[in-house]
């Protein structure tokens, strides 16, 4: 009996732990921090990755952008009651024959969501972003690498060639 228990068990490992139950553990605290990122054990490289990261803050960034828009939204829970007790599949399944039938929306929604719109145009043909370049400078560049080498030259020799740029 005694004999039988120490098979089932297995050889003691000298060096404390055995390699098993230190895989074990350590599949544990990668599921945990898995979950608590919301990923499964098919993208556990991207805990050590850079893209987690960068997917991490453009996630976050999105859901705050989101925030932000929704923070302007009015609901009227009184008249959602009222559409969901006026009609009986309110929530449709895919069977239902009523499929493409939307429920009649007030005018002053439909108002509202123009305004929304326009306002969000709005913003964006009010932002512009910095231009790198003088739009009065003439062009002697192909692309932005060779800009750079001509304004290192124009550091290095402008003064000796000044005189051959001016007779040109």
């Amino acid at each position: 009996m005694v004999a039988e228990k120490k098979r089932m068990e297995g050889p003691q490992e000298s060096r404390g732990i055995s390699k098993q139950k230190w895989l074990d553990e350590r599949k544990k605290k990668i599921k945990k921090l898995l979950d608590a990122k919301g990923l499964d054990m098919k993208e556990a490289y991207m805990l050590d990755t850079q893209q987690h990261q960068v997917a991490e803050t453009k996630y976050k960034t999105l859901y705050d952008a989101h925030k932000k828009r929704t923070k302007k939204i009015y609901v009227d829970l009184e008249e959602y009651n009222r559409m969901k007790e006026a009609d009986p599949e309110f929530y449709r399944e895919a069977s239902s024959l009523q499929y493409g039938k939307a429920p009649k929306v007030s005018e002053d929604k439909i108002e509202r969501m123009v305004k929304e719109l326009r306002d969000k145009d709005e913003k964006r043909k009010a932002f512009s972003r910095r231009r790198r370049f003088h739009e009065e400078k003439d062009i002697d560049s192909i692309n932005d690498r060779n800009e750079h080498f001509n304004k290192k030259i124009e550091r290095a020799f402008g003064k000796y060639t000044l005189e051959i740029k001016n007779n040109l």
